[in-house]
């Protein structure tokens, strides 16, 4: 069996030790790394929440006047709560060749190799610089990288390309759909059911609204576009929450629901909300207004990322497949980071550690030998930097 390094373990172990769950700080696992990092003479960068419980950490690996290729990785994971775990989710443990604790695929297992590879890292006389990007809040929807993408979009030497490490058994993804969730907030009339026809109904127009989307949806799976290679091959809208109403004898004043897009790179998430804002203000709000002026409807983005479509002769399709020795090109379901990075101009692939089958489960584990062919795809990727 092809077994990691000791370091590897060793700073899987400590990583997952840390609880960063999305809804708590990620400052203790930064604060680890930035210390580890230091010890190793390497500056870091930390880019701070507005209330400071969260981190990014930005670190540079060789010769900084040039481009270079990043190791991006997301520091948060979900919650084990409601979970069946037999094992302590916070103590890793090895059984059988799997390493298990919440985190381990999704994502600690690549950041941990990552961490390891730093002295190696150090002591290649490397032509280009290798960036270390750990973002936080990717599991509520890809929030914290974007102030790091922000920063790297403004620098002369940003990374000329990416390879985001979440789990895909080592093999190389080329694209993901994008995710759009918006909050939509009715604000109707109410009064006593008996005069029904003095009120504005919020549950009723919201149900239009949510109709709407449906029939959206349906088009979206016969017209397309598609693309054969996803599961489901076309963009899918769905409305997954609504809230309304108090009493069945009063006309409810306030329906709020949550909606989704999960679009192929070919649609706008953009361009679908504001077909359906429209329908609301033409086709519902004018009957509303007629009855209360101060009806009508509002919209909040909860959370969106952006989609992967990259193309597969790109360089940084053809190194990701020699370095991992994978021959196929796949897209997938979930959404990731690279998106975001494709976007400020870098290019970017999604290859790592571990199978998504393990991610959010309870009892998560990772192969021993995913983290050993993580770290030949790392070992290749200094001597390809090395040989320049």
């Amino acid at each position: 069996m092809n077994l990691p390094a000791a370091a590897t373990v060793d700073m899987l172990k400590a990583l997952v030790s840390f609880d960063t769950t999305s809804y708590r700080s990620n400052l203790d696992l930064i604060d680890y790394v930035n210390g580890y990092l230091k010890g190793h003479g390497v500056a870091t960068w930390l880019d701070f929440n507005t209330d400071k419980t969260k981190a990014n950490l930005y670190a540079v690996i060789g010769p900084a006047d040039r481009g270079g290729v990043a190791l991006s990785g997301h520091t948060d994971v979900v919650p084990v709560e409601g979970q069946a775990w037999t094992l302590d989710p916070w103590r890793m443990c090895e059984k059988e060749g799997r390493y298990y604790g919440r985190g381990t695929t999704d994502m600690k297992g690549f950041i941990a190799v990552v961490l390891a590879a730093v002295p190696r890292l150090l002591n290649a006389p490397l032509s280009e610089p290798v960036h270390i990007c750990l973002s936080y809040d990717e599991e509520v929807g890809c929030v914290g990288v974007r102030s790091l993408l922000q920063y790297l979009s403004r620098q002369d030497n940003r990374p000329r390309i990416c390879f985001v490490g979440e789990p895909t058994g080592m093999g190389v993804v080329i694209g993901h759909k994008g995710k759009l969730t918006t909050r939509c907030r009715v604000k109707g009339h109410a009064c006593h059911s008996s005069l029904a026809p003095q009120g504005v109904n919020a549950v009723e127009y919201a149900a239009k609204a949510i109709t709407y989307l449906s029939d959206m949806a349906r088009r979206k799976e016969q017209e397309g576009p598609f693309d054969e290679v996803y599961d489901v091959p076309h963009t899918t809208i769905h409305t997954g929450v609504i809230q309304g109403g108090t009493m069945v004898n009063v006309v409810p004043e306030v329906c709020r629901f949550l909606f989704e897009f999960r679009n192929l790179p070919a649609d706008s998430p953009q361009d679908l909300l504001e077909e359906v804002q429209l329908f609301a203000r033409e086709k519902l709000e004018p009957a509303m207004k007629a009855i209360n002026p101060e009806t009508g409807f509002s919209w909040e983005e909860d959370s969106s990322f952006p989609g992967l479509d990259t193309d597969p002769g790109a360089a940084v399709v053809d190194l990701a497949r020699r370095f991992s020795g994978s021959t196929e090109c796949r897209k997938v379901a979930f959404g990731t980071e690279a998106g975001g990075f494709d976007r400020i101009g870098v290019p970017a692939i999604v290859c790592g550690p571990g199978s998504i089958q393990q991610a959010h489960k309870p009892d998560e584990f990772i192969e021993a030998s995913q983290l050993a062919a993580c770290e030949r795809f790392v070992d290749k990727l200094i001597e390809h930097l090395t040989a320049k």
